[in-house]
């Protein structure tokens, strides 16, 4: 049953009977505790992404590969991060993929990808909070792109570690058109080091930004969080 629930997948089209490839999600379930029918899974859905099918065939395999993929997949699955396709569902599946081979790849990736696509990678790597990313990601805060460097900074802010923060006070040379987001997640980033009991670097951070070249509405939001830092929540 599984043999042929594989077999329809290569001709599987969104809008088509989905029911035959009920075999593979339940498959997938069984596979939980057992270590070589989950590599064996593994390894099928990988030939799909391989193969001459169609793209929501590739899709689905994409999908299976979030839940029971592993450094073994990653591969194959960076290799579609330049499709305009594909990248987004293979994006997906590296971000869920808790290997670390997963976000080396999303960071090797970040020099060959231009656009969305070079926007995409820079997002998942904030998903996965990956603090090796750090870096590369400060690089590109003054990314010639400006959509490129938002995403950079939102990345950093969603990476929430001491070296992002840094990254993020740092860059006094983003353009007007970045400046915003630069300050959003310095905000984001100082609440999440508030939330890990780091709050002399969050009182820093929130102080950054309470004078009056800031908009009000950033003013308030590093005042209240300068108050969380100090223990008045209200």
């Amino acid at each position: 049953m599984l043999d042929q629930a594989f077999e329809t997948l290569k001709t599987y089209d969104w809008g088509t009977d989905r029911k035959p490839l009920e075999e593979i999600d339940a498959a997938v379930i069984a596979s939980h505790n057992d270590a070589a029918a989950r590599t064996d899974l593994e390894n099928r859905l990988a030939a799909v992404l391989k193969s001459n099918v169609s793209r929501d065939a590739k899709d689905f395999a994409c999908r299976k590969l979030m839940i029971i993929g592993t450094a073994a997949s990653v591969p194959t699955l960076a290799s579609l991060l330049s499709d305009q396709d594909l990248a987004h569902m293979a994006r997906f599946a590296l971000e869920r993929i808790p290997a670390l081979e997963a976000a080396q790849a999303l960071r090797e990736a970040l020099p060959k990808l231009n656009g969305s696509l070079k926007i995409g990678a820079i997002s998942s790597l904030g998903v996965r909070r990956d603090g090796e990313s750090v870096a590369p990601l400060a690089k590109l805060l003054t990314d010639s792109d400006p959509a490129v460097a938002r995403a950079a900074a939102f990345a950093l802010g969603d990476i929430r570690t001491s070296n992002a923060a840094k990254a993020l006070s740092n860059a006094k040379s983003a353009s007007t058109e970045v400046k915003p987001a630069v300050t959003d997640a310095s905000l984001y980033c100082a609440e999440g080091l508030l939330a890990e009991g780091k709050k002399d670097e969050a009182l820093a951070m929130f102080k950054a930004y309470v004078g009056e070249d800031h908009p009000k509405h950033v003013r308030l939001a590093a005042t209240k969080g300068m108050l969380a830092c100090a223990g008045k929540n209200n």
